[in-house]
Order: C-alpha cells, then sequence, then structure tokens
C-alpha cells in the first residue's frame, strides 16, 4: 500500500484564513471543536511569507520560508500535531502560479528588476520584453506612482538610495516600493 492510499478522503472541510490576528496557535485551539463539528479537514490558506500585513496570502514573497507572522516553523508543526490528535488531516493552499511585488520582500522580482531580462529569473515572470512602445524595450512598466513620474520626482516621492551593506543603487518610489538599478548602469548616476 502506498503512502497516497493512506491519506484519507476529505469528507467535510473548513476552511480557516490565517492572519496575524489568527495564526498557527490560534488554529491549533480550533482543532477540537473542528473534530466535534465532524470536519475531516482543516483547509489553510496560504502559509507562505507573503507581503507584510497581508490579509489573504495570496501574495507570496517567498516560497522558501513560512509567514512569520503566522508563527514558527515549530508552532506550525504543533498545530498539525494538534489536528492529528483530533484525527483531522490538513490541506494547504500554495501560490505557486503568482507572488507580491512591491514593497522590497520579494527577492526574485528584485533580481529580475534589477538585472532584466538578464536576471536568473526573468522567465519566472510573465513580463513583455518587446511591448508596442519601443522606448520600453528590455524595460519593467511598474505602476507605483499616483501621478506622473514628474510630479512624483518634483514631490519628493522618488529618492535615490545607497545600501552601504549591498553596495547597491535603488530608487524607493513611494517610501516603500524599491527599484534596484542595475550595476551596468550605475556610471551614469
Amino acid at each position: 500500500m502506498t503512502s497516497s492510499q493512506n491519506r484519507p478522503i476529505p469528507r467535510a472541510t473548513y476552511r480557516l484564513q490565517l492572519t496575524k490576528d489568527f495564526n498557527f496557535g490560534d488554529a491549533a485551539a480550533q482543532a477540537a471543536y473542528l473534530s466535534q463539528l465532524g470536519i475531516s479537514h482543516a483547509y489553510l490558506s496560504p502559509i507562505l511569507e507573503a507581503r507584510p500585513g497581508s490579509t489573504h496570502g495570496y501574495d507570496t514573497v517567498d516560497h522558501t520560508r513560512i509567514n512569520p507572522e503566522l508563527g514558527t516553523l515549530d508552532e506550525f508543526r504543533a498545530m498539525a500535531a494538534a489536528f492529528r490528535a483530533e484525527g483531522l488531516s490538513l490541506v494547504l493552499d500554495i501560490v505557486p502560479n503568482h507572488m507580491g511585488i512591491g514593497g522590497d520582500r520579494n527577492a526574485l522580482w528584485l533580481e529580475t528588476l534589477e538585472w532584466g531580462a538578464d536576471s536568473r529569473y526573468a522567465d519566472w515572470f510573465d513580463i513583455n520584453w518587446l511591448p508596442d512602445e519601443p522606448s520600453l524595450h528590455g524595460k519593467v512598466l511598474v505602476p507605483f506612482l499616483g501621478s506622473s513620474f514628474a510630479e512624483a520626482l518634483q514631490d519628493g516621492r522618488l529618492e535615490l538610495r545607497l545600501d552601504p551593506a549591498e553596495g547597491s543603487f535603488a530608487v524607493w518610489a513611494e517610501g516603500t516600493h524599491k527599484l534596484p538599478i542595475c550595476p551596468r548602469d550605475y556610471a551614469l548616476i
């Protein structure tokens, strides 16, 4: 018998929306109650690291880490053990086909912004490197500004910053969106 033949078939699922206000520990505390309701499987919202403050988890920024706002790996394991102890299985929602962008947390996206089509991750994103507008060839147009580029520049909502630890430059838009500058272009600064 293979391990897949040992897995129970869901007969009644209950979705738990995990957030910083309802985390692994809070979910574990519901295991006995869900079991009493006759639930066989708890269906969890995405648990991988999402943008800070995400209320849904569908804006993953790191597929290799559990979202620290939900708890630690040990806390996840404790939650899973609490569900198993009540005869419940878990169904995990994963989001492999899209990621959260903006901010400064998604290393794959930031590398793609920095190196463009030469990034190791350029083909991980659905980017049209040859749009109709020739001046945008090889560039990524990101709509983070609430106004025209000229207005944002004049209002100080675009700031060039040097990261001394990394030895890199980036433009920060609206104070929250990191737009790395390709090292090949540093001489233009």
